[in-house]
């Protein structure tokens, strides 16, 4: 009879770990991203899928004096980073010279391996939306592609 308990026992274990096994792979899995700021820059990162079945971690720099949105990736096989892309958001967002600006940005998982930078400028009311891939000229490096640019309120007016 002690037999047969320790065997039932077993089995219902195996079992129970099979099934939180199963549970674990299916789930969709979460990936970390992180942001920071200092001063006049701001830092964000998450991943972006160079290749099919394939992501690298994807970083996201925000260059208040310059005016520009820079993006790179890791390079998984020698650990560096490959060339930087560029948006001018100074054109991209509408922004007059010597305008006060406050940009806040974040990333998000809008795929599995993909993340989406949403940017926000709160003086002009600007909201948009960029991710990273491969160039589409087929040479090394990464391209930054705007998703989306609306307004989410209307600039307030100078004082």
């Amino acid at each position: 009879m002690k037999e047969i308990s320790r065997w039932l026992w077993l089995g219902m274990g195996v079992f129970v770990g099979i099934l939180v096994a199963r549970t674990c792979i299916d789930s969709p899995r979460l990936a970390a991203a992180g942001n920071d700021r200092y001063e006049d820059y701001i830092l964000c990162t998450g991943p972006v899928a160079i290749l099919p079945n394939s992501q690298t971690d994807g970083v996201w720099l925000l260059d208040y004096r310059a005016g520009r949105l820079l993006g790179s990736v890791i390079d998984r096989n020698v650990g560096k980073i490959v060339s930087w892309a560029e948006v001018d958001l100074v054109g991209e967002f509408g922004i007059q010279p010597r305008q006060n600006v406050h940009f806040m940005m974040t990333t998000g998982s809008i795929t599995n391996g993909q993340a989406a930078l949403y940017v926000a400028e709160t003086t002009t009311g600007r909201f948009g939306i960029y991710t990273m891939g491969p160039r589409p000229d087929g040479r090394a490096g990464v391209a930054i592609r705007r998703h989306d640019l609306t307004v989410f309120r209307q600039p307030q007016p100078a004082s």
